[in-house]
């Protein structure tokens, strides 16, 4: 199962941070990292951060975009020092219930834990594309930690979390079916399409309703029969507007 969980760095200032975020993983069995747009690697500091996990740096996948990153994970949890509420509220996990949902459902098929950059953390369009955002409880005065000490602390919950769920997996019981990533993405593609015909969204004034309604989904995360249906739903509209489906 932990193979399957893929840990994503985005832009990542300091090659040093990628080095000890693949010494931190290797710590706790985990060895699926990815960069996206990293800005420097290869890189001496990483390596010499690594220690011992160099074979983790050796294997690890660049990305150019968070999309291309996350496109075949059917979860993908974002990481923040802060809830946003003031923005758009997201579904919230704490890092038990992160790393249990990452453990039961990489069970199935590849899973990610996003890390933003160093200085920002995740951008509000990084974190839509999640289905869940956790953070990690610290003194609120300071919940500041740096990104190598935040991968260390998740990659021990999602460890500690493996040893218990492979000793008590019931053969018979299955995590539902999700979409990948890239599913979701031509759904709302195609969502944002039928609306637009219907004029329920204006192009030149599409304000909100895609973000809502990516919160709404992302929120209610329906399974692959489901969004099979939806898609089909809208189909229907657009044949009855008169317009082509998105594929």
């Amino acid at each position: 199962m932990l193979q399957n969980i893929r840990i994503i760095l985005i832009n990542t200032f300091h090659p040093g941070n990628i080095g000890s975020a693949a010494r931190a993983m290797k710590t706790m069995g985990l060895s699926n990292l990815c960069l996206v747009t990293p800005q420097r690697f290869p890189a001496a500091d990483a390596n010499s951060m690594a220690a011992g996990a160099l074979d983790v740096l050796e294997n690890a996948r660049v990305f150019n975009d968070l999309d291309d990153a996350i496109a075949d994970c059917s979860l993908v949890i974002g990481t923040s020092a802060r809830s946003r509420t003031h923005t758009f509220s997201r579904p919230m996990l704490d890092a038990n219930d992160c790393a249990d949902k990452l453990v039961k459902e990489s069970n199935q098929g590849s899973v990610a834990l996003v890390f933003g950059q160093e200085t920002m953390g995740l951008t509000n369009s990084e974190l839509e594309k999640c289905h869940f955002h956790t953070t990690i409880d610290a003194n609120p005065e300071y919940p500041v930690l740096n990104v190598a000490s935040a991968i260390q602390i998740l990659c021990y919950e999602i460890y500690k979390t493996s040893t218990k769920v492979e000793h008590s997996i019931n053969p018979d019981t299955t995590e539902p079916e999700y979409p990948l990533n890239r599913e979701l993405e031509q759904f709302y593609a195609h969502l944002e399409e039928s609306l637009t015909d219907i004029d329920f969204i204006i192009q030149q004034h599409p304000g909100l309703v895609m973000t809502r309604l990516r919160r709404l989904f992302n929120r209610s995360r329906p399974e692959v029969k489901e969004l099979n249906m939806l898609r089909g739903i809208l189909n229907a509209v657009q044949k009855t507007a008169g317009t082509v489906t998105t594929d």
